[in-house]
């Protein structure tokens, strides 16, 4: 009797904690949503529902690694419980994995044949498979494939009279120019395609000649700033420079990664970076994040968008140009500068990054993709990523790659943070993300941090999102996975 009153009581406080983080997730505070289905777990681990909408609350902060162990547990607990395919779908299309998605909604429409929204999103994943494989298909092998920047000749393209944007007189792109770039972009006006193509091609140039790690001298006196995650968030960049200034050589940037995607003017974020980089090289750096890659870009809204407002030719030659960013910046030799983090091996130099050849889309293992995927955990040690791809570090990998290098300082990016930054790992890393209210519904705040030479003291600015045109984030993106917003 005892012990049936004993299971009574933990099946009502489980459901008590589940009704608590449903609440928490409506409110799209989703790491306390998560919290609050881990404790329900703990007290009944028996309950499919739990593990699947912890699933779904992974999913919201693109912990797609852990989203998917947490499907696959639901499902384990009940195989028929259609959800957790669902949740395990929805990971693996975020991932770009569409074959294993695929198999999943299989398994959805099984178990609820007559269910009108799994059979539109089988159709759409189907499509999906389809498209990759139409792709792979038709496909050049690397070794034949000609650059598109090489068959570009942006001079021979004429401006139509009736044209009334901003214009690159010559060779040089002038601060008057990106002014008046960045006016009409704020009024979503479009640039023309050749002087797109201009600053593209200029900015591949400047980038490729750069080695993959890039070292910054900020001399004594003068400041620096680093801006994580912009995400083609372009009026809250216009933000940034508003309340620190615009870039120049007195007043440099470092952008670090994510640019673009889920967003819709990522167009307008990453030629207004380009063209400054264009306009004075010193002025701004520029380094590569996971979504400057074709697979991240062809799910998530910059292929998309490229299109519609440019060109498929573009959508190619962005591609090459996000081949050509640095992997990761040391200021004045003290503070690593990184998108993701660190590495699944001590001993790692500074040297050995130097030495990646970074000229190709990012790979699944190895150091090039940890620098882009990694992100840093409370416990000592390593552990799998949350994401499904690079790793999880601990506060003592940090302090043995800064003794060995003799750094004082990682910066990285890639996690949105309430207070749009987070100082971890005994104040030795610091997550710094500059995309408020990101995707319109995180209700975070963006960051920047300003570094003052010499002694590089991290000065942090936070701020509010700002308002912009009614166009929703993820407008241009895969049509399948806006099923899922």
């Amino acid at each position: 009797m005892l012990i049936m009153e004993a299971n009574n009581s933990n099946v009502s406080r489980a459901e008590e904690l589940k009704l608590l983080a449903n609440e928490a997730y409506k409110a799209h505070k989703f790491a306390q949503a998560i919290d609050l289905y881990t404790q329900a777990i703990e007290v009944n681990s028996q309950n499919a529902v739990y593990w699947a909408n912890r699933s779904i609350a992974h999913l919201k902060l693109e912990e797609y690694g852990s989203a998917i162990q947490d499907a696959s547990k639901a499902i384990e607990v009940d195989p028929k419980y259609s959800k957790g395919y669902y949740r395990r779908g929805a990971a693996y299309l975020a991932m770009g994995k569409f074959k294993e998605a695929l198999k999943d909604f299989q398994q959805v429409k099984r178990i609820r044949p007559n269910d009108p929204d799994a059979t539109k999103k089988l159709k759409e994943c189907e499509k999906a498979v389809m498209k990759l494989k139409f792709a792979e298909a038709i496909s050049v092998p690397e070794s034949e494939r000609r650059p598109v920047a090489d068959s570009i000749n942006y001079r021979s393209i004429d401006v139509e009279p009736q044209y009334s944007g901003a214009r690159i007189e010559g060779d040089v792109v002038t601060l008057d120019f990106v002014k008046k770039m960045m006016d009409d972009f704020k009024h979503q006006k479009n640039l023309h395609q050749r002087y797109a193509f201009q600053i593209v091609l200029q900015t591949k140039e400047m980038l490729q000649a750069l080695p993959s790690l890039v070292d910054i001298n900020v001399p004594k006196g003068n400041h620096f700033t680093v801006c994580g995650d912009v995400h083609g968030q372009f009026y809250d960049l216009l933000n940034i420079f508003e309340l620190n200034g615009l870039p120049s050589e007195e007043n440099p940037y470092l952008f670090n990664g994510d640019f673009v995607d889920r967003g819709s003017f990522s167009l307008e974020v990453i030629l207004t970076l380009f063209a400054f980089k264009c306009m004075s090289p010193s002025a701004i750096y520029l380094a590569r994040g996971n979504h400057e890659s074709k697979s991240m870009n062809r799910i998530y809204g910059f292929e998309g968008e490229v299109q519609s407002k440019l060109s498929e030719k573009f959508v190619e030659l962005f591609a090459e140009v996000f081949c050509c960013l640095p992997l990761a910046h040391v200021i004045n030799g003290k503070v690593f500068v990184v998108h993701g983090g660190l590495f699944s091996v001590d001993g790692v130099k500074l040297s050995d990054i130097r030495a990646i050849n970074r000229f190709c889309e990012p790979p699944e293992e190895g150091l090039m993709c940890e620098l882009l995927w990694s992100d840093p955990q409370p416990t000592p040690g390593r552990g799998p990523s949350k994401r499904g791809v690079g790793l999880s570090f601990g506060g003592d990998v940090t302090k043995r790659f800064l003794q060995e290098n003799n750094l004082d300082l990682v910066v990285r990016s890639h996690e949105v943070k309430d207070e749009g930054y987070e100082i971890e790992h005994d104040g030795k890393l610091i997550t710094v993300f500059s995309a408020p209210n990101y995707c319109d519904q995180m209700g975070n705040k963006g960051a920047f941090i300003r570094f003052e030479a010499p002694d590089l003291k991290p000065n942090i600015v936070t701020f509010s999102a700002v308002d912009h045109p009614d166009v929703k984030p993820m407008a241009y993106a895969n049509n399948f996975l806006r099923l899922f917003q």
